[in-house]
């Protein structure tokens, strides 16, 4: 298919729960990348936690992610909605993607409903400078924190701070300073802060900050949602190969994730979701 010249943005919202909820993305597909200046200020413009643009690029699609400050690597919420986009101009199947750091993939379905499959993820045990400079952002302690899941540094294409509760009443209580955030994220090359809970060892309730976007909180994470599903794996979790993920309920825009993954760990997580029309 050809595609117009003219930069026109679609957008949706992934990971969502029916007909609310999920993580909005502006979505651009196009016959070239628009500049990188140009995807920039498309992106604030458009003021989501990320904006996709993507372009023909045999035998796939050459993506780029933009936050309204910043390039980021790999964007999984804006994967899902991409994937959305295509099956509806391409129809369903599977799209190969090229992006800054090597290639992924996305299948999508009529439905409306998509499965990314990440880059391979790797894990580390964070530093305990850093947990701690992460739990004065939040006005936690360590006794807070579950012992059962140690604070990491997980990536899947993107590094993530992992910090795991021991109870949901102060996930729910989820609150930091926005600029503090900021600088301790890009001091430490954060792309999210991944704060969750376990409820079962399949099932996940989950605040993502994202102040190096200048977004407080992301309702839905995809990349996120891979980087701990790489960790997981890592210690031997007893995830059963899958876990699902509830994300954005305490911000009011409850946010549906489920991820499954082989143990062989230079395998990539597959992400799936469900999206809707912002018009919805």
């Amino acid at each position: 298919m050809e595609y117009d010249t003219a930069v026109k943005v679609q957008r949706l919202s992934a990971f969502s729960d029916g007909t609310r909820g999920g993580n909005p993305a502006g979505v651009v597909v196009g016959a070239s990348l628009p500049s990188e200046a140009d995807m920039q200020r498309i992106a604030a413009e458009v003021g989501y936690s990320e904006t996709v643009f993507a372009a023909p690029h045999n035998p796939g699609w050459r993506v780029r992610y933009f936050s309204p400050k910043q390039e980021v690597a790999f964007c999984g919420h804006a994967t899902i909605a991409l994937g959305s986009v295509l099956a509806k101009v391409e129809g369903t199947g599977v799209f190969p993607l090229y992006i800054n750091s090597g290639q992924i993939s996305v299948a999508a379905n009529s439905d409306g409903t998509a499965t990314l499959t990440s880059p391979s993820t790797h894990s580390t045990r964070a530093d305990p400078a850093l947990v701690d400079a992460a739990l004065d952002l939040f006005n936690l302690a360590l006794p807070d924190l579950d012992p059962a899941l140690p604070p990491a540094l997980a990536n899947a294409g993107n590094n993530h701070l992992i910090l795991a509760l021991r109870d949901r009443a102060r996930l729910a209580k989820m609150n930091y300073a926005l600029e503090v955030g900021a600088r301790l994220m890009r001091e430490h090359e954060l792309t999210t802060i991944n704060l969750l809970w376990a409820e079962t060892p399949q099932r996940f309730h989950s605040r993502n900050a994202f102040a190096i976007g200048g977004v407080l909180e992301d309702p839905a994470t995809g990349a996120a949602a891979a980087a701990l599903s790489g960790y997981l794996r890592d210690i031997k979790w007893p995830h059963d190969g899958r876990i699902d993920i509830t994300q954005g309920e305490d911000m009011g825009a409850r946010s549906l994730l489920r991820a499954e993954f082989e143990q062989d760990s230079n395998a990539g997580i597959r992400v799936s979701g469900s999206t809707r029309s912002m018009a919805d």
